[in-house]
């Protein structure tokens, strides 16, 4: 394979600081980083000059879903639409994906996504790595159970029709435990549960506790007996701290963190992923692309709120991580760095802080602070070179024209330099 060597260029290191330096990049790795004269540029490297460009470590979305809608009807889209469309339109959401510089995501609930993974990694698809937690766990009247539905339609089990939103309906914790263990045959990298109501739920409050803590923590022993972690749709207070409590380690949404349970997670090293980008988007957007009325409600309701609480959470040490929530269509794949704009605006981070949390603390986020998320020595060489420096203005990375070079695991994917 192709050696690089980058040079000329603006270099964002683990501390969120920038230097004048070079990467040399012997796939799949980073064999080195350093400043400008302070690295050897091997004989057989092809080197790139950068001419002054920023390099960043891929973005990472923590939090979306692979299962490619183009609408925002919930209720007739998924019925109606063939599921092999959604899985040709998923093909594409990756493509932009990848060219607009995000080479990982977490996906929190799609069987498509940990079906499709293979070939993603075989290099047949292009797109990110991609991190899957399958098929989600809901309660009976959970969050991932479709209100509006016979029950024997929404779970994977017994319904007869390939769906992209179908889950896993458990109660109790002899339940639960079986559930998690057929989420991890079909190929789960982490275990998804909903933890609390949610808003494009139909019958349920994002309030409203769902699992227990007996239920939380039964599915939990799964997932570690398999070298796996839990990531919790998480917007209720109580189900919020039954997630903490019961040995979760992300929590998606966090709309009514407090103060007590921001305390509970930074103790326990929790991340949060809040998803601004998805109420964003509703409340913009509205009926107009086919959110149903009960969804835009909850929606308006809980938007102020729930940034004024991550805000807190965050002062307060908590680490947050990017995630958008998006899952195609109005909700565009590639306009996924929206999240990091959002950090910046709403909660108040520095363009440096919303970085980190975008690549640093989302690899966590989704299992991999190992293996990416940082440019260092022994780490996968996903980076991306950006026009424009993005700690002066956070906007250059919502232009995917801004995105000159993607590379993953040492392979160039775009070059428009």
């Amino acid at each position: 394979m192709v050696k690089y060597a980058l040079t000329n260029c603006y270099v964002f290191d683990p501390s969120g600081n920038i230097f004048k330096g070079s990467v040399i990049i012997d796939p799949p790795y980073i064999s080195d980083v350093g400043t400008t004269g302070s690295v050897s540029i091997p004989d057989d490297a092809e080197v790139i000059d950068l001419g002054g460009r920023y390099v960043l470590p891929g973005l990472i979305d923590a939090h979306l879903h692979l299962i490619g809608m183009r609408t925002g009807d919930f209720v007739k889209e998924p019925l109606l639409t063939p599921y092999e469309t959604f899985v040709a339109r998923v093909v594409k959401d990756l493509e932009e994906l990848i060219n607009s510089g995000f080479t990982s995501v977490g996906d929190a609930g799609s069987l498509i996504a940990v079906k499709i993974k293979p070939a993603v990694n075989e290099g047949t698809i292009i797109g990110p790595r991609i991190v899957g937690a399958g098929l989600p766990l809901s309660p009976t009247f959970g969050h991932g159970d479709t209100h509006y539905l016979p029950i024997e339609y929404v779970d994977f089990r017994t319904t007869r029709k390939l769906v992209p939103l179908a889950s896993l309906i458990c109660d109790g914790v002899d339940e639960c435990r079986k559930a998690a263990r057929y989420a991890l045959r079909e190929d789960a990298d982490f275990i998804k549960i909903m933890a609390t109501g949610g808003v494009l739920s139909q019958k349920d409050r994002p309030e409203y506790r769902q699992f227990t803590l007996e239920e939380i923590k039964a599915i939990v022993d799964e997932a570690r007996a398999a070298g796996r972690f839990v990531h919790a749709h998480a917007q209720g207070t109580e189900g919020i701290r039954n997630s903490i409590i019961g040995g979760v380690k992300v929590i998606a949404h966090a709309i009514f963190i407090d103060e007590v349970t921001s305390a509970l997670a930074k103790d326990n090293d929790v991340v949060i992923v809040p998803t601004f980008s998805i109420v964003e988007k509703i409340v913009e957007l509205g009926s107009r692309i086919g959110i149903p009325e009960w969804g835009l409600k909850k929606a308006e309701e809980v938007r102020k709120e729930h940034v004024n609480n991550v805000r807190s959470a965050y002062r307060m040490g908590v680490k947050v991580a990017t995630g958008t929530d998006f899952c195609g269509g109005p909700f565009r794949m590639g306009d996924n760095a929206l999240e990091i704009k959002l950090l910046v605006e709403r909660v108040g981070m520095t363009p440096r802080e919303a970085l980190l949390a975008a690549t640093k603390v989302a690899a966590e986020a989704i299992g991999l602070k190992d293996k990416v998320g940082i440019i260092e020595r022994g780490k996968l060489a996903d980076l991306i070179v950006v026009e424009g420096n993005p700690l002066d203005n956070i906007n250059v990375l919502l232009n995917k024209d801004n995105i000159k070079l993607v590379i993953k695991d040492g392979k160039v994917i775009k070059k428009a330099i």
